[in-house]
């Protein structure tokens, strides 16, 4: 684990690999900042194995800085491995309905040997957790579903993908929040506005969130 600056008002927490997508030290890391954050703090900005701090110069001093970080990201390296990796995020899981009629949907049947059906159920069948977001605003990684979903992106990224999309791109599963240009394979789409300014807060999904997809009408 390392500690870089990065620029003069933000550090970035560098974890250690794990063989898996995302360091499992991100999210305690992160849940912890949350939790309280000392005066100066401005923003904590978790990636798939980085986290980066920002912080006001003039109301705290950078040394003071990586020492929390330091502290934090002890310990949850500390949290994870005693976890196994495998700790839920505490709270109830968000619900988002699904009616399956992705484009990509027999492309990805196929490059998994599963049926239509089986994709279906193997995207519904296991929750999935928000590990960071990225890309465009509300859209967020998902992690933790099955992995015989595993697939790589289009060979050729579409120029627009409608908003609402549902995808799969190697072991991240994902929704466009708005219509824009994308490579994922496309398996169904949802009416959940991911994304609405006038919203408090604006994105839907924040990283640590749980979500379990279900067939459109079979969820409240």
């Amino acid at each position: 684990m390392r500690i870089l600056a990065a620029g003069d008002a933000a550090v970035l927490v560098e974890f250690p690999g794990s063989g898996g997508p995302v360091s499992p030290a991100v999210l305690p890391f992160t849940a912890a900042a949350a939790r309280g954050r000392p005066a100066g703090i401005v923003d904590v900005i978790p990636a798939a194995r980085t986290v980066a701090v920002t912080f006001s110069p003039a109301a705290i001093a950078p040394d003071v800085v990586r020492t929390w970080c330091a502290d934090l990201a002890a310990r949850a390296v500390a949290d994870a491995a005693g976890a196994g990796g495998s700790a839920e995020p505490p709270g109830e899981a968000l619900v988002i309905p699904v009616v399956y009629d992705g484009p990509d949907l027999d492309a990805v049947a196929g490059a998994t040997g599963l049926t239509r059906a089986e994709v279906i159920d193997a995207h519904t069948g296991t929750g999935w957790t928000v590990a960071f977001t990225g890309f465009a605003p509300g859209f967020g990684y998902l992690v933790g579903g099955d992995p015989r979903l595993e697939v790589p992106r289009r060979s050729t990224p579409r120029t627009r993908v409608p908003a609402g999309s549902v995808g799969l791109a190697g072991p991240f599963s994902g929704v466009y929040p708005r219509s824009s240009p994308g490579g994922w394979q496309l398996i169904g789409t949802t009416a959940a506005e991911l994304w609405q300014p006038r919203r408090d807060p604006p994105a839907l999904l924040a990283p640590g969130t749980r979500v379990r997809f279900a067939r459109a009408g079979e969820a409240t």
